[in-house]
């Protein structure tokens, strides 16, 4: 693997070159910033039951903890063209954690509600995932990186679903806390956890193969920060771009929302539950939700296999094209599960929602990189913002008295199977479509370096 250039194959087992060494400090660092996000989720139970929040108030709260996301990605993304994912990752990290921490002191719905918003800052972690291991990976291999990073730091929203219940279990019967203090103890827990990896992102990682943008743009070889005057304009102009935004809005958003409700979901519509004491329901119900996370284990890097073998086999029009079909079956899997009232069928539907869900995640940012190469961050940001936006949305159709969450779930299922066939409307000029996908350097120009296959 050259590092002096972008890497052509996966190499798992490699934490030495720089490439790959990104690669598992993105998604390890993603990871824990997902989990500190969702932490408090499968302990929505607790936390409504101490504070004496409606339904109402749950619903902000939802809202709330995506929708300061959509800022943040933009802002993250335009960040990153200027001083490079390394030092946008640190400083997201750490800054990201005091509220992750600090939302223990919250005592009511309004002060829980504003540090459920300043959590949400943390989620533009997503965007830095996806621009350092754009960086970093050719085309032929970049949609199978950027999935497989993203896909694993998003299992930490399956992952916390299953661990933060046990956490809350351990303060309680261990080192008897009260259900009050056991909760804010775990946040706490957590957010130490993304201040490390604040530290350790700094010290580990560079910006690109060749080093940091600072010493780049020293050597003349990266352009200056003044030179991206305009671009993010340019990005805004572009319609595949917002395409792009509406695709994320159906998969990510989608996946932020089930990350926020499952738990309740389960607990309040499915009889089995309703049976159980408290602690055995959230704990229950933490697990299943965690099914839906855990997908990201694979689905999410198959979404980006896919494009990837699409793009070699159609050029970039067959990845829109598998883009489209990823999203037309997650919207038939939500229309099915949004019907289910048992766990014997709500399980399964659950865990095929989560499949097209994460593979249509994956085949948006195959499809991503390749819009403007040289505003990389603008569009990595608006196109990322779209997951939030879509989050928000269906926030508003949940905390409505007027629905019931099945029904959500229903009208989402609608609208995403009807905006699947939008993403045929994304085209590429044919000679932008080269017969096999090379390697690109920093400036976007193709090496004349043959790609080989992704080794993953």
């Amino acid at each position: 693997m050259d590092t002096t250039a972008k890497a052509t194959q996966i190499r798992l087992m490699d934490f030495h070159s720089p490439q790959m060494r990104a690669f598992h400090m993105t998604w390890i660092a993603f990871f824990c910033c997902f989990f500190a996000w969702f932490g408090i989720a499968p302990l929505m139970a607790v936390v409504r039951e101490e504070l004496k929040l409606t339904k109402d108030q749950v619903g902000w709260c939802i809202i709330g903890s995506v929708a300061i996301t959509i800022f943040a990605r933009l802002f993250t993304g335009w960040l990153c063209d200027r001083i490079g994912p390394r030092l946008a990752y640190s400083g997201l990290l750490i800054i990201g954690s005091i509220p992750v921490m600090t939302i223990g002191f919250a005592h009511d719905y309004t002060t829980f509600l504003l540090f459920r918003i300043a959590i949400g800052v943390i989620g533009a972690s997503f965007v830095i995932t996806q621009y350092h291991t754009s960086i970093m990976f050719a085309p032929n291999c970049v949609g199978t990186a950027n999935a497989t990073a993203a896909g694993w730091g998003n299992l930490g929203g399956g992952v916390t679903q299953m661990v933060m219940p046990l956490v809350f279990a351990t303060f309680i019967s261990i080192l008897g806390f009260s259900s009050a203090s056991a909760w804010r103890a775990s946040l706490f827990t957590s957010g130490i956890v993304c201040a490390l990896m604040g530290v350790a992102y700094y010290f580990l990682t560079q910006d690109a193969p060749a080093g940091n943008f600072a010493d780049l743009r020293k050597r003349g070889l990266l352009p200056g920060k003044n030179e991206h005057r305009g671009s993010f304009l340019k990005v805004c102009g572009d319609y595949r771009v917002w395409t792009l935004f509406l695709a994320y809005a159906c998969c990510f958003g989608m996946e932020l929302t089930l990350d926020n409700v499952a738990a309740l979901y389960f607990v309040d519509y499915f009889s089995e539950l309703k049976a159980m004491d408290k602690v055995q329901a959230v704990g229950t119900a933490g697990l299943i939700a965690g099914l839906f996370g855990g997908m990201n284990l694979f689905a999410r890097a198959l979404g980006g296999i896919v494009g990837d073998r699409f793009g070699a086999r159609w050029g970039l029009n067959g990845r829109v094209k598998w883009l489209f079909m990823a999203l037309f079956c997650e919207g038939i899997a939500l229309l099915l599960f949004s019907q289910a009232r048992t766990l014997m069928a709500g399980i399964p539907l659950l865990m095929l929602l989560g499949l097209f869900v994460k593979m249509s995640n994956g085949a948006t940012y195959s499809v991503a990189p390749f819009v403007n190469r040289k505003a990389l961050g603008s569009v990595t940001g608006i196109v990322g913002a779209g997951g939030n936006a879509g989050a928000v949305a269906a926030g508003f159709l949940f905390k409505s008295s007027a629905l019931t969450w099945p029904t959500a779930l229903f009208i989402l299922g609608v609208f995403v199977t009807c905006a699947s066939f939008v993403i045929l409307t994304v085209r590429f000029a044919e000679e932008l479509q080269p017969k096999v996908d090379k390697p690109a350097n920093l400036a976007g120009e193709p090496h004349d370096v043959a790609p080989v296959p992704v080794a993953i």
